[in-house]
């Protein structure tokens, strides 16, 4: 099965964009991955992150080649149009 665009949340707060399988396991690793500090209102919280990818004032963190997620507390598959917006996100000041 192919990676899919994803974004996953965690028991710790973490909000984190990257490739992977969706699971039903509390672990994951994603390919890719990049972290969502913050996010602003217009994205309407995290689903919006997974629909639309972070807006203009997101702050969004450097690429890591994989990380393994633990606490695992949501998966959310990402539309075609926010994992563009994931990809070209900087860290917007």
């Amino acid at each position: 099965m192919a990676k899919q665009p994803l974004v996953v949340t965690t028991a710790h707060r973490g909000v984190f964009f990257g490739y992977g399988e969706p699971t039903e396991s509390k672990t994951i690793t994603l390919e890719d991955a990049r972290m969502c500090i913050y996010w602003p209102q217009s994205n309407k919280g995290v689903v919006g992150l997974a629909s639309d990818g972070p807006h203009n004032g997101a702050r969004v963190g450097p690429r890591a080649p994989s990380v393994l997620l633990q606490d695992i507390t949501a998966i959310f598959e990402c539309t075609p149009e926010a994992a563009t917006a994931w990809e070209k996100a900087p860290w917007h000041s």
